[in-house]
């Protein structure tokens, strides 16, 4: 058993997730009927719970996670040490507020005719502005232990946080025990993390054997602007925001990223479950554990380029197809929307599309349209949520490392060899 546990080591991780991907596409398109049919729906079923417990696996450990190495950076912090999660944030929102326009500006460039159906939507999305911050704010008071069983991400940070300063002043015995308990969690999360291609081959298998391709052609032209303004995002934007903070050659951290984290979130489809990849990426970048232990949980709470991407490029779908014309002035405030309820997206059930409703407000476009449009955005979810969930997630451990001067120390180092 161990020698076959070290030859799959010695694999890598990445070839193997592309495996698991290969593999669930041909299983997914034997079961599925309407492609080959070959196989029956109970085997792909059957695959398909790889997914699911991988998955499950990540969103249980998770919170967890983040509680005890938060507590654990904040209580070993030394006086006089620098952190840079002010760096961070400050990064965050300049990428969220960027992604926006762009998204304003591709929707310009390539306007978006719908065609649209009544939907049923199971959750109610938010009336206004402010039930989303409330919500937020909200979560922040919730009792901790039903934080971490529930993974409401910022009540875990808030309360993460308060203990952490409570036991800045513990004895050493105490804090020793924190930090052992932190390394137990995180080798745990490590094990998890290696069943990834499994856990690739189960959603793979059962998202091409339940839905196929077909539905996602008919909406091809608006997927191609919200996954080509994500991509934009990704390769252009970003590595200019990293080179305005580190004057340096952005593009191996971005590609590194991009490799090491946007595609287990891709697949996974949750920045709550890719936070111990990003936590594991950001220890082997060499970064400040005093800060991505915090910076990161919080970017997949509230850094959200995919989030207000999709909540603009929908509406702005919506608008076209109503005949709303939308000036500069009205772009521009709709773009500082999507950033301030992209942010809180975390705390609305379903989150990016129930915020669609909120942004169609601004144009007063009808609920019903509104809701009709949130429908077309789960029938593409597979993609677009996909995609939106890479972005989201490998910008946390991005900018988390622009802001590091350790990181950006050692970059040059490396650079002059």
């Amino acid at each position: 058993m161990r020698g076959f546990v070290q030859a799959y080591q010695r694999i890598g991780l990445v070839p193997l997730i592309v495996i698991g991907l290969v593999l669930g596409v041909i299983i997914g398109s034997l079961a599925n009927p309407t492609m080959l049919g070959i196989l029956p729906m109970s085997a792909a079923k059957f695959i398909s719970m790889f997914g699911t417990l991988f998955v499950g696996a990540l969103k249980a450990i998770a919170p967890l996670l983040v509680f005890v190495l938060v507590i654990d950076a904040i209580c070993q912090h030394q006086s006089g040490t620098q952190v840079n999660v002010r760096s961070t944030l400050v990064l965050y929102i300049a990428g969220t507020f960027l992604a926006a326009l762009t998204a304003v500006i591709a929707s310009r460039l390539f306007p978006t005719t719908l065609t649209l159906a009544e939907a049923n939507i199971e959750h109610a999305p938010p009336a206004n502005l402010a039930e989303v911050l409330t919500t937020l704010l909200g979560n922040a008071v919730t009792n901790p232990i039903s934080s971490i069983a529930s993974a409401n991400y910022i009540g875990v940070l808030v309360w993460a946080v308060l203990i952490g300063l409570a036991l800045r002043r513990a004895n050493t015995a105490t804090k020793t025990i924190i930090s052992d308990v932190a390394q137990a969690v995180s080798e745990v999360v490590r094990w998890v993390i290696w069943f990834a291609p499994f856990g690739v081959l189960g959603l793979v298998t059962q998202t091409i054997a339940e839905t196929g391709l077909g539905a996602l052609f008919s909406y091809g032209r608006l997927l191609t602007v919200l996954v080509g303004s994500m991509l934009f995002i990704a390769l252009v934007v970003n590595p200019l925001i990293v080179f305005a903070k580190t004057r340096q050659n952005p593009y191996p951290l971005v590609f590194t990223c991009i490799k090491e984290s946007a595609i287990t979130a891709f697949f996974t489809r949750s920045s709550a479950a890719n936070i111990p990849v990003n936590m594991a990426l950001a220890e082997r970048l060499g970064l400040h554990k005093d800060t991505y232990s915090v910076t990161i949980p919080l970017g997949a709470t509230i850094n959200m380029a995919g989030a207000a991407i999709t909540i603009n490029v929908m509406t702005l779908a919506a608008a076209h197809t109503m005949g709303v014309h939308v000036d500069f002035v009205s772009a521009l405030l709709l773009s500082i929307l999507a950033t301030l309820s992209a942010a809180g997206a975390s705390g609305v059930a379903g989150g990016s599309l129930l915020l669609i409703p909120l942004a169609c407000s601004f144009f007063n476009i009808p609920d019903t349209i509104a809701m009709q449009v949130v429908g077309i955005g789960f029938i593409i979810g597979v993609v677009q949520d996909s995609v939106e969930t890479a972005l989201n997630s490998s910008t946390d451990v991005l900018f988390t490392a622009a802001a590091d001067p350790k990181y950006a120390y050692r970059s040059r180092v490396i650079s002059s060899h």
